[in-house]
C-alpha cells in the first residue's frame, strides 16, 4: 500500500476535443506550484497524482489555489483487487453515520459497483462499533476509486479546491489593483476562468504616501500566484488630478479619474499586448459605478472591460477577500488615488457628453502622454 495525494477535476472533462490541452495546463499549474517541493507528478486516466513527498498538508493548501482543481484527497493506493480492498477496509476507524462509494472505471474488475459498495459498508459496520449507515446525508463518505490503470484508490477525507479552468499560458488579462478590498478579488475571480493577469497601479504621490504603493504592491505579491501575475505598472496621475481640480468642475473628479485610468490602460494594454482590463467594480456601491458612471468610463475603453463583481454585494466580497488572503493588507490604513481631491457630492449620473466637455478645459491628451511616459514597472518575482 502507498499513500498518494489524488487529484480530481470537473470541469475540464466538458471540453471535449480540447480536454488534453486544458489537462496539460493544469498539470503545468500544479507542477509550478509545488516546485521547490520534492515529490513526483503522475498524470494518469481523468487523475492526477502525487507521491514521493514529505508533508501532505503543505501540498494540499497549495494545490487549493490552483485552478482548475475541484478536490484533493489523500489516498491509499492499492492493487485493483478484491482482496487488497477489503482488507484496507478492514482497518479503517470511524465513528458515526458514513457510506461507502465504489467508482469502477475499470469494468474488468468483477464486482459491480453497488454490490462491492454494500459489502465494503458491511465490513466497515461490523469493525466500528459506534459507526452506522446513512445514505443521504452521512458524515463520512468512504470512496474507493478502481482505475483502468490496475491500481484503486481509497480515500474518506476531501479537500475542496475552487475548481474553475486553469490559468492559460499567456497573460492577456489587466487587472486595475488599489489598495482596496475590491479588485485584487476581482482578479481572483477572472483567474479562476483561466485568466492570466498583469497588474496596473495607479498613484498620486506625494497625496499618496510610499506606504500605500508599498501596500498595493504587498497585495500585488500576494496574488501574483493565484492570477499568474508577473509585472506591476505604477502610474502616477497627481498632475492629472491637479489639473482636474483646477479647471474642471468639482463633482467630476472621480468620473473624469475613472475615465483616464481606462485610457491608460489602453495604452498599456497596446504596448504589451493585453486583451482585456479587469475593474473591481460593483454596480451601485459607490457613486463611480453606476450604470452612467460606468457607461462614461466604458466609452473610452478599445479593449473589453471585465467586471466580475458586479453583482456581488460588500459581504460577499469582503468573505472571499479572507479567504485569498488579501484582506488584512487592504484593511490599512493607507490612502489611495481615488480619496484625492474627494467631492463632497460626486455626481452620480454622468453624460459622456458632458465628461468629454469637462475633459477639454485641459491639455489632456499631454497629459495623458506624460503619464503613459513615466510609467514604472514592477517585477513581482523580484
Amino acid at each position: 500500500m502507498n499513500e498518494v495525494i489524488l487529484i480530481r477535476f470537473n470541469e475540464i472533462h466538458l471540453k471535449g476535443g480540447n480536454k488534453h490541452y486544458f489537462l496539460k495546463l493544469l498539470i503545468n499549474n500544479i507542477r509550478h506550484a509545488l516546485s521547490g517541493i520534492d515529490c513526483k507528478i503522475e498524470n494518469i486516466q481523468n487523475r492526477v497524482l502525487v507521491r514521493g513527498y514529505d508533508d501532505a498538508d503543505e501540498i494540499v493548501e497549495k494545490l487549493k489555489f490552483v485552478f482548475g482543481v475541484h478536490s484533493i484527497s489523500k489516498a491509499a493506493e492499492v492493487n485493483n483487487s478484491e482482496e487488497e480492498i477489503v482488507n484496507f477496509v478492514k482497518n479503517i476507524t470511524i465513528s458515526g453515520s458514513f457510506k461507502c462509494q465504489v467508482n469502477r472505471a475499470d469494468k474488468a474488475f468483477p464486482i459491480k459497483s453497488n454490490e462491492f459498495a454494500a459489502k465494503l459498508g458491511e465490513i466497515v459496520l461490523n469493525n466500528n462499533s459506534k459507526s452506522y449507515v446513512d445514505v443521504r446525508q452521512p458524515n463520512t463518505v468512504i470512496n474507493v476509486d478502481i482505475r483502468e490503470t490496475g491500481k484503486t484508490y481509497i480515500f474518506y477525507h476531501t479537500t475542496y479546491a475552487y475548481s474553475g479552468l486553469p490559468l492559460g499560458e499567456h497573460r492577456d488579462g489587466l487587472l486595475l489593483l488599489s489598495g482596496g478590498i475590491d479588485s485584487p478579488v476581482a482578479g481572483f475571480c477572472m483567474a479562476k476562468r483561466g485568466l492570466r493577469q498583469d497588474i496596473l497601479h495607479f498613484d498620486s504621490f506625494p497625496y499618496t504616501s510610499t506606504q500605500a504603493k508599498q501596500k498595493v504592491v504587498d497585495i500585488a505579491k500576494s496574488i501574483k500566484d493565484k492570477i499568474g501575475a508577473k509585472y506591476m505598472y505604477v502610474c502616477s496621475m497627481t498632475k492629472m488630478q491637479e489639473e482636474f481640480h483646477v479647471n474642471c468642475k468639482t463633482e467630476f473628479a472621480i468620473n473624469l479619474l475613472r475615465r483616464a485610468m481606462i485610457r491608460v490602460a489602453n495604452a498599456v494594454c497596446k504596448q504589451y499586448g493585453y486583451k482585456t482590463i479587469i475593474t473591481g467594480e460593483s454596480l451601485g456601491q459607490v457613486a463611480s459605478q453606476t450604470i452612467e458612471s460606468l457607461t462614461s468610463t466604458n466609452s473610452v475603453a478599445e479593449y473589453p472591460v471585465l467586471r466580475p463583481l458586479i453583482s456581488f454585494n460588500k459581504d460577499e466580497i469582503i468573505s472571499l477577500a479572507k479567504e485569498i488572503g488579501t484582506y488584512d493588507i487592504s484593511i490599512l490604513p493607507y490612502e489611495d488615488c481615488c480619496t484625492v481631491f474627494l467631492p463632497r457630492n460626486p455626481i452620480i449620473k454622468p453624460k459622456v457628453e458632458d465628461a468629454v466637455r469637462e475633459e477639454a478645459k485641459i491639455n489632456y491628451a499631454e497629459l495623458l502622454q506624460a503619464v503613459i511616459n513615466n510609467i514604472e514597472i514592477i517585477n513581482l518575482d523580484e
